[in-house]
């Protein structure tokens, strides 16, 4: 699974000229299922993200989480993020999960978003969607959980 989380003091997502998720400030994090995740690599990136630490605390030190800043979670569904650029001017987008299980496991993210976070609203999966943000810092972080690492970490 893949997450590219960016602090944010505002975003938004509209399909077709409506408006289908905004938040104030917290994260915009465009997320990606890639062949081979399961509800396993799910979790763990959700759980990453909401426990990174890209917020400033007193001391303006990031040192602070979205869970600790209550901020808005704004989850948008991105399968681009796993193209295969490595050769040629045109991406590959075989390291992509199927449609169905990219839905599956962007779906799950979203419950457990809503089961451990207050403000959580998403972009809509499969749709042309226009995504607007303003990027707080600039502060963006690519996160990445590989079956073969979810393997690893339990021997």
């Amino acid at each position: 699974m893949i997450g590219l989380l960016q602090r944010v003091s505002e975003a938004s997502v509209r399909v077709d000229g409506e408006t289908v998720g905004a938040i104030g400030p917290g994260l915009m994090v465009l997320v990606c299922a890639e062949k081979g995740d399961t509800e396993r690599e799910a979790e763990a990136l959700l759980a990453k993200l909401l426990t990174y630490r890209v917020f400033s605390d007193d001391a303006g030190k990031m040192n602070r989480s979205i869970t600790d800043t209550g901020g808005g979670l704004l989850l948008v569904p991105q399968f681009t993020l796993a193209a295969d650029t490595k050769s040629g001017t045109r991406p590959s987008f075989s390291p992509a999960a199927a449609p169905e299980d990219g839905r599956r496991l962007f779906d799950h993210v979203v419950r457990q978003a809503r089961e451990r976070h207050g403000i959580v609203e998403t972009g809509k999966f499969g749709a042309d969607m226009k995504v607007s943000l303003v990027n707080d810092g600039p502060v963006t972080f690519w996160l990445q959980v590989d079956p073969v690492s979810m393997v690893l970490a339990q021997r």
